[in-house]
């Protein structure tokens, strides 16, 4: 081969060898694992069968966690999409020396650590927290109302955690389309509302799309927040994982379900690389 030709290898190279040290190897690792079977705490032996996937398959419980997993993601989603548009709008609409204050405003959470971030709901959603203090002194309520450790507070931390993400992707849609488009509709007897809905809504979409899209995978994944503010009924599929390797120590069966999420999540982004392109994934923290 020519120089010209090893040249692009040879500069990926270091690149390349930490994909495959970081990412590759593990997972390769993990795949092999699935294949063996735990026969005692921290004790595996070479099954080199699919009893990890059948159990899977067949136990209602991992079911059971599947579909929590998906219902959580997908209100979290909803909830993001819809509260998230609105603040979007507005910086994508503003003039541009207030659009610097709003958008400081907006990455000012990225500045807090997420665990702190979601520690601090416990201080509001408490039984002595803000929200049960202020209904009590008003005369709402007699006694606290218990909204901690509940899926609904699951549901709040990761909306807290996701929004800024999914305003982000809609703001990058919004002000990527030609502003002109709104002022032709109008010349040609649109109202506002129905500039706003057959030219912005329509252009803001993929914005929309890579936003839910982000924020359906990364509450999927999510395991922090559901330990903090979730009872034990409020587990996700990813503290299913964690508790299958970290707490009963059985890799083969924690390596299958991390394939099986791994797959799921997969799933959903080929499907959205189908319709929109994973190119749109990065413009929103660009």
């Amino acid at each position: 081969m020519s120089a010209t030709v090893l040249k692009p290898w040879f500069l990926l190279s270091p690149a390349l060898m930490l994909l495959v040290g970081l990412l590759v190897a593990p997972l390769t690792i993990m795949a092999v694992y699935t294949l063996f079977l735990s026969v005692d705490i921290g004790v595996d032996e070479a099954d080199l069968g699919l009893r990890n996937w059948w159990a899977l398959l067949t136990d209602p419980y991992y079911h059971y966690a599947l579909w929590k997993t998906a219902r959580v993601a997908v209100i979290t989603t909803v909830i993001c999409v819809v509260v998230g548009f609105v603040p979007a709008y507005v910086i994508a609409s503003s003039r541009s020396e207030r659009r610097w204050l709003l958008m400081l405003l907006l990455l000012l959470p990225f500045w807090i650590s997420f665990v702190i971030r979601t520690m601090s709901w416990i201080y509001v959603l408490g039984a002595r927290g803000a929200i049960n203090t202020i209904l009590m002194w008003l005369g709402v309520i007699s006694e606290p109302v218990e909204m901690l450790y509940t899926e609904a507070a699951v549901i709040m931390g990761l909306v807290h955690f996701m929004l800024p993400f999914t305003i982000l992707n809609i703001f990058v849609a919004i002000e990527a389309s030609d502003r002109n488009l709104v002022a032709v509709a109008r010349t040609l007897g649109a109202t506002a509302f129905g500039a706003f809905r057959e030219v912005t809504l329509p252009l803001a979409m993929p914005g929309v799309a890579t936003g839910a899209l982000l924020t359906f995978v990364l509450s999927a994944g999510s395991y922090v927040t559901p330990i903090i503010l979730g009872g034990p009924d409020d587990f996700l599929f990813g503290n299913l994982i964690f508790s299958t390797v970290m707490i009963e120590i059985n890799w083969p069966m924690g390596s299958t379900l991390a394939f099986a999420l791994l797959f799921i999540l997969g799933g959903s982004i080929l499907i959205y690389n189908r319709y929109f392109g994973l190119e749109r994934l990065t413009r929103g923290l660009a």
